[in-house]
């Protein structure tokens, strides 16, 4: 009995201590919701696209807030919701205001709270309202009030608007394009939350923003190349300064026309010469740059594209179908480049040219499939149910070569063998990023003599495999001809669509600290 009085005694003593020390814990809550959509593309984006992850769940986005990590342990962690979709189409006002308003629900539930991780993307288009994120961290800030910290992740092709800087406290952008660092980048966002509350400094005494008339598209803005790498490069040594919490480039997102769609600089800190010099400084490094941006590969039509794949014996050769990308905001199921593919005389015999082709919805050509199965015959039309603006639904004729099942995007995923051609077929629209998404379909991209996805820059794993490499400039909703798009309501003038534009002012305007005259 003493020794069962002793071991609850000890529990006891142990649930107390770990209560006092819970309650020193800073509370911070983790809200966010991210999509590039573009304002150029028919398509409009649901709520379920978002597949949002709530409660708990939300950690699962985020492998450095496992249980036993040491950033896990520095809180009392509130995660509310967290929604990521597919770049796409402008998202629905209904969508929106359902995210947004469950959002706020939970926020109600658990306050106050020390801090809030507010991981967005910063290119969210809705349907009859400008600067979504910019709205919605208001409304937080509604239910939290103004003395909770919000430290805010982003995406570089981002937008910051004036009023998101100024409700936010702390803000950062990932350094890399592609975005190896994403995880990394959202990391430092939270750590920088944490490090400010436990060491009593609280919000930064200054933060500087400067708005860059420059919109360039990330295909020219990529990281791997220059200018983009050295300027970049900048980033973590002034971000890495003495009074200086962190620094950030933003490039903008180009293919949507709002006041806001810019590039910015933004740096905070408690040095207000370093802080504001520091951004300046980043600025002008972008600004004097400017005319060096080119595309990350080689460009050209398709027809040249096509006729320069043909003729190499490097395998694979890719082609980036780039208009019409859907990791950049296209529709995805524009059937242009297909049509003109299935045109060419090479690819019409069975033992043409190996062309992969990724890829195409087409939910009534899925069924077909599904029903004759593996070796059957499907005739189906598939393509631009969206998007038909430069070509209709383009009809398949083939063998069923591959079915599977349970994709999180596709849903279901078939491959149509036509001629030489290999297709792509899904039920949603799927960007193809890595070469299991062809091996599970019975594909081998490195032995294919052609394979084209729908993308801009080629993500790491595609980049790594290519023998050869080119974008083809074709159309779509994320038309890379910027000019051509009809911009009607971002500021101008505005580099590169008005060459002769004089040097914008790049000095450096202090947001006031977040609840200044807002309360």
């Amino acid at each position: 009995m003493r020794k069962l009085l002793l071991s609850l005694g000890f529990i006891i003593l142990f649930a107390v201590i770990t209560h006092c020390q819970n309650k020193n814990l800073p509370r911070i809550a983790i809200a966010g919701i991210a999509i590039e959509s573009s304002t150029f593309s028919p398509a409009v984006t649901h709520e379920e696209a978002f597949h949002a992850r709530k409660g708990n769940e939300v950690f699962s986005y985020y492998p450095f807030l496992n249980s036993d990590s040491v950033t896990y342990k520095r809180a009392e962690w509130f995660p509310t919701l967290r929604g990521h979709a597919l770049p796409g189409g402008i998202v629905t006002k209904e969508a929106y205001e359902s995210l947004v308003t469950q959002t706020l629900e939970m926020l109600k539930k658990n306050g106050p709270y020390d801090g809030l991780f507010f991981d967005i993307h910063g290119a969210m288009s809705v349907v009859g309202l400008d600067d979504p994120e910019g709205d919605f961290i208001i409304r937080i800030r509604e239910i939290i009030g103004y003395k909770t910290i919000i430290s805010t992740s982003m995406d570089l092709h981002g937008n910051v608007s004036w009023r998101l800087a100024q409700n936010t406290d702390l803000m950062t952008c990932y350094r890399m394009a592609p975005h190896e660092d994403a995880i990394e980048s959202k990391k430092r966002a939270l750590v920088n939350l944490l490090d400010r509350i436990e060491n009593g400094k609280g919000k930064p005494k200054y933060k500087a923003w400067i708005p860059i008339p420059i919109l360039l598209p990330g295909e020219k803005t990529s990281t791997r190349i220059e200018p983009g790498k050295s300027l970049y490069a900048k980033v973590a040594p002034a971000a890495n300064q003495e009074g200086i919490i962190d620094a950030a480039i933003w490039v903008g997102y180009a293919w949507a026309d709002e006041p806001r769609n810019h590039a910015v600089v933004m740096v905070t800190g408690d040095d207000k010469v370093k802080v504001t010099e520091t951004a300046e400084y980043l600025a002008k490094s972008f600004w004097d740059v400017r005319e060096e941006f080119e595309f990350v590969a080689p460009v050209a039509s398709l027809k040249e594209c096509l006729d320069k794949a043909t003729a190499s014996n490097k395998k694979p050769f890719i082609i980036s179908d780039m208009g019409d990308n859907p990791t950049a905001g296209g529709a995805g199921d524009v059937t242009w480049t297909l049509t003109e593919i299935l045109k060419r005389p090479e690819f019409k015999a069975n033992d043409g040219p190996t062309l992969i082709y990724a890829s195409i919805p087409g939910p009534e050509l899925i069924k077909k499939a599904v029903k004759v199965g593996v070796g059957g015959l499907v005739n189906e039309f598939a393509g631009a149910k969206i998007d038909d603006r430069y070509a209709p639904p383009i009809k398949l004729s083939g063998t069923v070569e591959a079915i599977k099942h349970g994709d999180k995007h596709a849903e279901t995923e078939v491959v149509i063998k036509t001629g030489s051609v290999y297709v792509i077929v899904t039920k949603k629209r799927k960007p193809y990023h890595k070469e299991v998404d062809f091996t599970e379909l019975g594909l081998h991209p490195r032995d294919a003599n052609i394979v084209i996805v729908k993308i801009g820059y080629l993500v790491p794993e595609l980049y790594n495999m290519r023998a050869d490499w080119i974008m083809a400039l074709t159309p779509g909703g994320v038309d890379q001809d910027l000019e051509r798009l009809g911009y009607k309501r971002i500021n101008r003038p505005m580099f590169p669509l008005d060459v002769d534009m004089k040097n914008p002012d790049l000095r450096a305007r202090l947001v006031p600290m977040s609840g200044i005259n807002q309360e």
